[in-house]
């Protein structure tokens, strides 16, 4: 049986990571952190199935004494502050725990044990004014924000470690990749939410940003299906992860709010607050090299996922989807 390491283990891709590789009957270890709340709700359904271990990516003595302890073939990196606005407000966090911490990680696989396997995620927004479009995995980096400048690190470090030391160190560019997990305060949960207590009478109005943004969305299980599946070819490489469409802020809201019948120009208001710094262009990928390598093709598209997302809000209200006449 397969060891694996999961960093962030209790994030939205942590959780569904690990219930993916349990099923491919891996034995999952997880690393979490020291939270104020002590959050294990995405795997509470699988406590009994992983082991947990503390520690934190800016704790090297614990990556260490973990890495060391576990012993995993394999090692995914889930963790990092992975919000784009809270980013402007935590830029030295942000620098840290998102782009030097793949360095802390990698030099203690090196020491400890070169032949462990190690997956990174990038982001999208490392292409941020994006110099072409589709955005291929050799479209030069243009990042527009410090959450974006700490993955392109990230990148840079995986890429030396993978080049210089000869190590399994491969990378996924995830555009953006939402589910029922996804916490409220990142838009896409934020609008089904406030559409499911709308729709219940629990709430009257919803204040978002810009609703002109072009952004591609997928389904987070499927990406960390994909994650897995780079892990397994013969040779570690960087790969495009997304659905290859894209739609627009006002087209998530639409859609969201047409599903419990209600009109968004009733309950949706624009407030500049929300508005970031700095803005990117479309930013959508060609999925070509990952269709090729492991034939990688995303189910869930737009529709489907925002209805996954709105049941389990409606759920939490007590009401379910209106049947269509």
């Amino acid at each position: 049986m397969k060891k694996v390491l999961i960093l962030g283990i209790t994030g939205q891709d942590g959780s569904y990571l690990a219930e993916v590789l349990l099923e491919k009957g891996y034995e999952v270890h997880g690393l979490y952190r020291k939270s104020a709340t002590g959050n294990t709700r995405n795997i509470e359904h699988i406590l009994n199935k992983i082991t947990l271990h503390r520690g934190d990516l800016l704790d090297t003595t614990s990556l260490y004494r973990v890495i060391k302890e576990v012993a995993p073939e394999e090692i995914y990196n889930e963790a990092d502050q992975d919000h784009v606005g809270w980013s402007y407000d935590m830029v030295d966090f942000q620098y840290n725990v998102t782009g030097a911490a793949v360095g802390r990680i990698l030099e203690i696989i090196k020491q400890i044990n070169p032949q462990i396997k190690f997956f990174q995620p990038l982001s999208s927004n490392i292409f941020g004014k994006a110099m072409e479009t589709p955005q291929k995995e050799t479209t030069p980096f243009y990042p527009q924000s410090p959450y974006a400048c700490a993955k392109v690190l990230a990148y840079v470090i995986s890429k030396f470690y993978r080049e210089t030391y000869d190590m399994f160190v491969a990378t996924a560019i995830f555009y953006n990749h939402e589910s029922p997990r996804r916490p409220e305060e990142y838009l896409t949960r934020k609008v089904t939410k406030a559409a499911a207590r709308i729709y219940a009478g629990l709430e009257n109005s919803l204040e978002l940003g810009d609703l002109s943004a072009q952004i591609d969305w997928g389904y987070a299980k499927e990406y960390m299906e994909a994650a897995w599946s780079i892990m397994q070819q013969p040779k570690p490489d960087d790969y495009i992860i997304c659905t290859a469409e894209t739609h627009s802020v006002q087209e998530w809201v639409d859609e969201t709010f047409a599903a419990v019948g209600l009109n968004p120009k009733q309950y949706v208001k624009i407030n500049p607050k929300f508005l970031r710094p700095a803005t990117t262009t479309v930013l959508v990928g060609d999925i070509s090299k990952a269709k090729n390598a492991f034939g990688f093709n995303p189910q869930f598209k737009f529709k489907e996922l925002i209805h996954l997302m709105l049941e389990e809000d409606l759920k939490a209200v007590g009401k379910t989807l209106p049947q269509k006449s």
